[in-house]
């Protein structure tokens, strides 16, 4: 199923095709694929190179392992995330370690490394769904998760599933034809909410 972006300008098509979905196929992932996902994350940028991201990762061939990385998601997200091949658990340390002081680009950082992982993924064929809903205090508890570092979002990894094999209102979602806000209301110039002269042909 193909979801190509209908954009306003030209983007790489590796950006338009990439999205979201909740249905994966029944294909297991090689671990040579994963570990270029996770090194494209690894080279992303992040204030003073501090990298403050880190993963944590389960296969289904892995049952416990998968279900207790599962167990750290929301209800609604574990209804569908259970079905992709890889689960992962995306971390960010939220100080510096060169002075220990706070690092107010964590999350942007993690966000930087998590963009690198969605374009591999895209090259090769992989599908990404990140999801903001987990339980960052269970994920602390069975993880050892340290202080000054937290869970902040999911992502389910796999090869593209039949949307049919979703609950029905599920499958809508993944049938639906994606949408963006225009560009005139976000990029701005004199003012915050006026379109820049940039957007004018």
């Amino acid at each position: 199923m193909s979801k190509i972006a209908v954009t306003d300008h030209p983007i790489h098509s590796l950006l338009a095709s990439r999205w979201s979905p909740c249905a994966f196929a029944d294909r297991s992932v090689d671990p040579v694929e994963l570990r270029s996902l996770f090194e494209a994350a690894r080279w992303a940028p992040s204030s003073y190179n501090e990298q403050p991201w880190s993963y944590l990762v389960a296969v289904r061939e892995d049952a416990e392992g998968f279900a207790r990385l599962l167990s750290c998601l929301v209800e609604a997200n574990r209804a569908w995330a259970r079905h992709a091949p890889v689960l992962a658990l995306g971390l960010t340390r939220e100080r510096f370690s060169r002075n220990d002081k706070p690092n107010a680009a964590a999350q942007h950082d993690l966000g930087l490394a998590a963009g690198n992982l969605l374009v591999e993924a895209s090259a090769r064929g992989l599908s990404v769904h990140q999801m903001i809903g987990i339980l960052p205090d269970r994920a602390r508890a069975l993880y050892r998760i340290p202080e000054h570092t937290r869970a902040l979002t999911a992502l389910a990894i796999g090869y593209l599933g039949a949307p049919e094999r979703l609950p029905e209102g599920m499958r809508a979602r993944d049938l639906m034809p994606r949408s963006r806000r225009p560009l005139r209301e976000f990029v701005f110039a004199e003012r915050y909410g006026e379109p820049s002269p940039l957007l004018e042909d």
